[in-house]
């Protein structure tokens, strides 16, 4: 059978319009108040406690370079769970979930990638928006830096007695 497209999350980073793919993307959330430990900074804006789990929260637009780390998100902010990679990502908002018909989508070169996370660029309308690539956004180092400090905060956690 066919494909008639791939299904896409829109986002808006920093008023950048990118996307996720539809089968990267495990839950979307509004912005709940976080966990901000001492450790966290820079484009890490803190923990997610989801079912006594902390999941790092990165600061997407702050990541890419296209707002300075610590500057708040807007109003409508939403966490983006990204299936299989333990984290959560901050954007300005999840706009939309579209299919992008296989012809409206073409590689992305290699130059003005955003760091080489943009694998594809799709054509909707007059818009041209940035299909990123989950596995890219962190390097190998950035990756064991997170899971470290993930595991120092459910260790954290752990320690506390539960409540009734």
């Amino acid at each position: 059978m066919a494909s008639n497209g791939t299904a896409y999350l829109l986002l808006d980073v920093a008023g950048t319009p990118c996307a996720l793919p539809r089968d990267a993307v495990s839950e979307v959330l509004p912005l709940p108040d976080l966990h901000a430990p001492p450790a966290a900074g820079g484009w890490l804006t803190g923990f997610l406690n989801l079912g006594g789990a902390p999941v790092p929260v990165i600061d997407l637009a702050s990541l890419l370079g296209l707002r300075p780390a610590g500057a708040p998100a807007g109003l409508y902010a939403h966490l983006v769970l990204v299936r299989d990679e333990g984290v959560a990502y901050c954007v300005d908002r999840a706009a939309d979930l579209v299919t992008v018909p296989d012809s409206a989508i073409r590689p992305a070169g290699e130059d003005g990638t955003l760091n080489g996370c943009v694998a594809a660029e799709l054509v909707l309308g007059e818009c041209l928006i940035h299909a990123l690539a989950p596995a890219r956004l962190l390097t190998a180092q950035e990756r064991a830096r997170v899971a470290a400090l993930a595991r120092a905060a459910a260790e954290r956690l752990a320690a506390l007695p539960v409540s009734a």
